[in-house]
């Protein structure tokens, strides 16, 4: 696997952060997308440190124009991405008629489609190279719903028959197409809950803790790997 480039969208920041630091302990390099640039070099600096090869890609996944540039900047540094991680994406807990069309759009175009749009602009090289890895961060709320959370949960639903139904185009292309959809994991995110809503989210987990992002970016760099 040594030498294989991924790029990871979300890289900034959080369990993106921790994917490509994963997956550049074990060989690749890594182009780190992320809208906040400057959280996209810290990431490098770390891989950097550690004896990596990594680069910062300025992305805003929601602009199709911002996506096809960082992906071209992306494969003139590196080269054509064979491992592609969707793992940027925005919510906002808020109830369903507190919401408009213009936030139910904002959640649609970066959590759903900006996967369409990265996928789109890196699928045709691994068709011709007859490998790939195609990994999506969805959410289990897609599966089981949450209230406050019916646009994001739409979006991860979608993102999820997406990935199944693109998996059944492109498998016999030698390229594999995942989802891994984490439930409440320790971030910045999940720090802003108060102790009362922690606690009550703990109390659904059998094993009686949120989950690390060492553990979401282990499972992203086992689907990266040939033995998936």
């Amino acid at each position: 696997m040594n030498g294989r480039v991924a790029l990871v969208t979300g890289g900034g920041s959080g369990i993106g952060r921790e994917i490509c630091i994963g997956l550049a302990a074990t060989g690749r390099q890594v182009a780190v997308a992320d809208l906040n640039l400057e959280g996209a070099l810290d990431t490098t600096s770390m891989i950097s440190e550690s004896g990596g090869r990594a680069v910062a890609v300025a992305m805003d996944v929601a602009d199709t124009d911002a996506v096809q540039a960082g992906i071209f900047e992306a494969v003139d540094e590196l080269g054509p991405v064979e491992i592609l991680v969707n793992c940027a994406g925005w919510d906002e807990l808020m109830p369903f008629l507190a919401t408009d069309e213009n936030f139910w759009d904002r959640v649609i175009e970066i959590n759903y489609k900006g996967v369409l749009r990265t996928v789109h602009a890196c699928l045709p090289s691994m068709l011709e190279a007859g490998w790939g890895r195609i990994i999506n961060i969805t959410s289990i709320v897609g599966v089981t719903g949450n209230a406050g959370q019916t646009n994001y949960a739409a979006s991860k639903a979608g993102l999820i028959g997406m990935s199944k139904s693109l998996a059944q185009e492109v498998a016999s292309r030698g390229i594999t197409v995942n989802c891994i959809a984490p439930g409440f994991i320790k971030t910045a995110m999940t720090d802003e809950l108060s102790d009362q809503q922690s606690d009550k989210l703990i109390k659904k987990i059998p094993v009686g803790k949120m989950g690390d992002i060492e553990e979401v970016a282990a499972a992203a760099v086992y689907l990266a790997s040939a033995e998936a």
